[in-house]
This record gives structure tokens, sequence and C-alpha cells, in this order.
């Protein structure tokens, strides 16, 4: 199995469920300048309840994907991506402050995916900003992924992706 810059597996189909990830935290009391507060990337307020929001590289685990994390209560959806993100397996969790941020650090995790997103959502959403070089990179995963053969064996297979 290869593997991302990080050390950790890559994983060639959505029939791995359980996957062992590096999960990193994020806030949005740590935004840069000109970043949105509160909102995801979807568009949307950043989730903190019994659904939380998390934020990945889109081609990998493409916007809507539904996860938890072993030994935790939540489930989790992406709905957030990060430069640093970008051709990683990594998943940024969202925490509402930064004492929370930091307690959680850098972890391996171990998550199970409920439910996958969508690549065609994330591509659509993706396309009007391609100009960002992350953003770039996560179109052109998602539009390799909804023209292969894997994605089709997956679509029919897992459902709609």
């Amino acid at each position: 199995m290869s593997k991302d810059k990080h050390g950790m597996p890559t994983y060639k189909s959505h029939s791995d469920r359980t996957r062992y990830v590096r999960t990193t935290s994020y806030s949005h009391m740590e935004n840069e300048v000109g970043a949105p507060g509160r909102m995801n990337a979807a568009g949307g307020i950043l989730k903190y309840g019994s659904v939380r929001s998390a934020a990945a590289d889109w081609s990998v685990y493409p916007l809507g994907t539904k996860f938890r994390v072993k030994g935790q209560p939540h489930i989790y959806v992406v709905d957030d991506y990060g430069s640093a993100l970008a051709g990683t397996n990594t998943i940024d969790i969202f925490k509402p402050s930064l004492r929370l941020m930091r307690k959680w650090g850098t972890r391996k995790t171990e998550i199970t995916v409920i439910q996958w997103g969508s690549y065609e959502r994330s591509a659509r959403m993706l396309k009007g900003r391609t100009r960002y070089h992350h953003c770039n990179k996560m179109y052109v995963g998602c539009k390799r992924k909804l023209n292969s053969r894997v994605a089709s064996k997956d679509i029919k297979k897992n459902g709609a992706l």
C-alpha cells in the first residue's frame, strides 16, 4: 500500500471503510487574514455538536463524507478543506476554541466511513476556485476519480459519490 507525505496509508478504493489516518485539529479562532470566521468551505457554519465539521482533501474524502472516529461518540462530516490537506490522507477536526484545538493536537486515528460524499458536488464547488493551487489540485483529483472506472465501480457498489 502506498503512503502519503506523512507516512499514512493511501486507499485506492472506497471498499476500505475502516481507515487509519493522521488527524489534526483547527479552530476558527486561528484564522488567517481574510478567512471567513465560522464559515466552512461549503458555505455553511462550522458544526460542533452531535455532528461535527472536519476538513480534508475533497479528492480523498469528498464533500459530505460522514465518518466516526474510534472512541468518539460524534459523527463528523467533511464540509471544509485546507491548503495543507491537499494531497494527503490527513483529516482536520474542527474545534471551537484554541484550547480544544491544542488538546487534540496530531493523532494517528482509526476512522470508519459511514457514508461517502460526492465527488461531483466537490468538483462543482471547487471549479470556480481553481486559481488557488490546493483547490486546483483537489479539483483535478475529483475529476480524475469521476472519470475513472474505479469511481464507477465504487458508485455502483457503495452508493452515490
